[in-house]
């Protein structure tokens, strides 16, 4: 559900009344205290006030969510993907498309050198959600330019490939202003204890006073059928909530999806694939109730009534390893209200194995 400003939370409310225009400003924040609907509402603020104003995300699908959360609330902000906007600039600077190094990534220090021969312009103040999945060259580059940025980021989701620390944000930037925001308005108590025992280092979040279930790992026989027979009986009971289904491979993806479609479900499901080309696989209608079928790579950003993970008996890696207890931090704050872990298998996957009974309870499928 989209949010007015009159109906955020009175900390939230005083965080945007205290961002000053024409400074830059980071923000960072545990998942479930609301960065994206606050970056939504920062450009909106700045746009009334007359400032050019763009709002970026990392990823298409996180953009997709912010652009009709802003039309939802009536502002006409453009929002884009960071790729898109990089090389919408450097085209209207150069006249040119960027270019790009041998495993695809922005030729940074080609943009770089653009930007010093341009110099300073009256270019749009930037708003960024999930900043940390952004690299620091990019904040170099609009530093460069003189950009004012307002920047909201979690080290904590550091999970793509082009990740940077608040530190390390802070230090391309420039000149900026650290806020802090605490109160988890979106995950039970329930999920957000469990969110806790995957966080890596720093102080753990603080919890939220809304209770709920406590989540599950659930063990299955395998197989397609058996996962989209319960999927169905689960939605078909709760037809009234948002269900989001994460899975690793794009593969399993497809195939759940057209398990789910088929009769005897009937599911009106909906999927989105990052590397699928433009059509229906590209897109998903934030809110909508049922089933979303997504992959791990796209889920940052997203929120669900209840988030249901099948496939952690393919994660065998080192459970103590940073990289891992980030990814399952992320997927478990997707989750307003229940979260069900599955796999299966004999033995439990190891990221999961040691987590106590009072904070995961363990049952069959």
């Amino acid at each position: 559900m989209t949010l007015t400003f009159l109906d955020l939370a009175p900390a939230q409310q005083d965080l945007l009344e205290s961002l000053a225009p024409d400074s830059n400003h980071l923000v960072s924040g545990q998942p479930g205290t609301g960065k994206s609907v606050l970056a939504m509402h920062r450009a909106a603020l700045l746009d009334l006030m007359g400032h050019s104003t763009v709002l970026l995300a990392r990823s298409n699908l996180l953009r997709q969510q912010l652009a009709a959360d802003a039309v939802a609330v009536g502002s006409s902000v453009p929002v884009l993907t960071f790729h898109r906007w990089v090389i919408n600039w450097y085209q209207r600077a150069t006249g040119t498309a960027p270019g790009r190094t041998e495993d695809g990534l922005f030729d940074w220090l080609e943009l770089m050198s653009a930007a010093m021969s341009v110099g300073l312009g009256q270019l749009e103040q930037l708003v960024v959600d999930e900043g940390q999945d952004l690299p620091q060259q990019f904040y170099q580059l609009c530093r460069v330019l003189g950009i004012r940025m307002t920047v909201f980021a979690d080290e904590q989701q550091r999970i793509t490939d082009t990740q940077s620390t608040l530190a390390e944000i802070e230090k391309a930037m420039g000149s900026t202003t650290r806020h802090e925001i605490t109160v988890n308005q979106r995950n039970s108590r329930p999920v957000a204890v469990l969110a806790g025992h995957f966080h890596v280092d720093g102080d753990p979040p603080l919890l939220p006073d809304r209770d709920g279930p406590v989540p599950q790992l659930l063990r299955h026989t395998g197989g397609r059928q058996p996962l989209a027979g319960w999927l169905s009986a689960y939605a078909t009971a709760y037809p009234r909530r948002s269900i989001g289904v994460i899975l690793r491979h794009t593969r399993a993806q497809t195939e759940l999806f057209a398990e789910v479609s088929r009769p005897p479900h009937d599911l009106q499901a909906q999927m989105y694939i990052g590397n699928a080309p433009e059509g229906p696989y590209r897109t998903l209608t934030p809110g909508k109730k049922g089933i979303s079928i997504i992959n791990r790579a796209s889920v940052k950003g997203l929120e669900f009534d209840t988030v249901i993970v099948p496939d952690t008996h393919i994660d065998s890696g080192d459970p103590t390893a940073a990289e891992l207890r980030m990814l399952y931090y992320v997927m478990t704050t997707r989750a307003r209200q229940e979260l069900y872990f599955c796999y299966s298998g004999d033995r439990e996957p190891p990221i999961l194995a040691d987590v106590p009974a009072r904070m995961l309870r363990r049952s069959m499928m």
